[in-house]
């Protein structure tokens, strides 16, 4: 059984931490793991872009080949269709609907919306509104997990739960509790669509 993940965004808004939670509960569970990242300008707002292959057997490389990723899990989404093609046929897309309007010539909105929903295999969920309306600005990134979690066949819903609580352990038990919280609201939203 094996996973491979693109995650994309806009530097600064968590990709790198999704990551990190994947990781370490792949570890956890004893699966094989490779990642290839690539920052870009993350300091300026530039594209983030991460390769994560998870397995339970060997993995040869560390990047993802067109026409084979299982998931595009991205922040933002303009990044999401940058990486289209990399996505599988039976692949999924989970996105923020929120822009990241980094740019002077940004896609039209509507635009971008249509094109991903034209697609057979998509989530979107504005983590944005969801973060804001829960008063937890900085863990939109997770609920953006919680979103693309029910679609990780290779990892339960649990495992990434409880990865959560060592990952951000070292912070707290209030900030563990408030990305738990963050990994359920977004779980919901992409029940509400699934």
């Amino acid at each position: 059984m094996k996973t491979d993940i693109i995650l994309s965004g806009v530097g600064g808004q968590g990709i790198l931490s999704i990551a990190t939670i994947i990781g370490e509960a792949a570890t956890k569970s004893g699966l094989k793991l490779k990642q290839a990242e690539v920052h870009g300008m993350s300091q300026r707002g530039g594209d983030v872009q991460s390769n994560l292959r998870l397995s339970d057997g060997e993995i040869a490389s560390d990047l993802i080949a067109l026409g084979t990723a299982d998931m595009i899990l991205s922040l933002e989404p303009m990044e999401a269709l940058r990486y289209l093609p990399y996505l599988n046929k039976e692949g999924w897309i989970i996105t923020s609907s929120a822009p990241f309007k980094n740019i002077p010539n940004y896609p039209e909105e509507q635009a971008l919306i249509d094109e991903l929903k034209a697609l057979p295999h998509v989530i979107l969920v504005d983590v944005d509104a969801l973060a804001h309306e829960h008063n937890m600005p900085k863990a939109a990134n997770v609920i953006l997990l919680g979103a693309a979690s029910r679609f990780l066949g290779i990892l339960s819903v649990e495992e990434l739960r409880e990865s959560i609580g060592r990952v951000f352990g070292s912070k707290g038990a209030a900030v563990v509790e408030m990305n738990k919280k963050a990994f359920d609201i977004g779980y919901a939203a992409a029940d509400k669509q699934g």
